[in-house]
């Protein structure tokens, strides 16, 4: 039998749980688009634009949800994804708990001031009003914690955000990259897509000395 949608509000604010028995979501993007694992999954989910079924959506729903609300987590597959308001990282934890299916659990104060229109105007622009920015976290892309050193490594965190023209990457809980993968993103990629504006944030001193020296290359 599958799960019912939970709504639960306090005096504070309102929770919303909804869940499947499914084979779960980071394990069907995971498959269809032949990724490492159920985080590298994560890594592409956070970008934004992303769709299993392009015949049937958008990929924007996940993204803008998960920034309309304070709390916002997809557990399947044993891991977890997470988002939350005021939080400069998203993140990605274990919990093994919730192998089977998925499970959204949304959770947002019942007095915020945040509103639909303001969410999109951080990310879309024009009069078509596109969705024209993405931030990428970059710590979802460390497999295991490795270290992010090699043009492959980038590759993975490049994957797809062409279809941006603003990417923000987002380097915190980065201790430091290495030559190949800041040139990879902040040279090789800028000078053959001149058209998109690549920014970063949350850089330490030695990472953003590296992300120099690659745009003076």
């Amino acid at each position: 039998m599958r799960p019912q949608p939970e709504l639960r509000q306090t005096a504070a604010d309102t929770e919303i749980v909804i869940a499947d028995d499914g084979v779960g979501i980071f394990k069907k993007i995971r498959d269809q688009m032949g990724l490492l694992d159920e985080r590298h999954a994560i890594l592409e989910l956070a970008k934004g634009k992303l769709t299993t079924a392009p015949a049937h959506h958008s990929g924007e729903g996940i993204f803008f949800t998960s920034r309309m609300f304070d709390s916002f987590d997809i557990l399947s597959g044993g891991v977890s994804f997470s988002h939350a308001q005021g939080d400069a990282n998203d993140w990605i934890r274990d919990n093994p708990q919730y192998r089977n299916g998925t499970t959204v659990w949304m959770r947002l104060p019942n007095q915020t001031t945040r509103t639909t229109k303001k969410i999109f105007d951080e990310y879309v622009s024009g009069e078509s009003y596109d969705f024209s920015r993405t931030v990428v976290p970059v710590v979802l892309a460390q497999h295991l914690g490795e270290p992010l050193l090699s043009r492959s490594q980038a590759k993975r965190v490049l994957a797809r955000v062409e279809l941006f023209r603003t990417v923000v990457f987002d380097f915190a809980r980065i201790d430091a990259i290495g030559q190949a993968f800041a040139d990879e993103i902040f040279r090789v990629f800028a000078q053959s897509h001149p058209h998109i504006d690549l920014q970063f944030i949350h850089a330490n001193a030695a990472t953003g000395k590296m992300i120099a020296r690659a745009r003076s290359g």
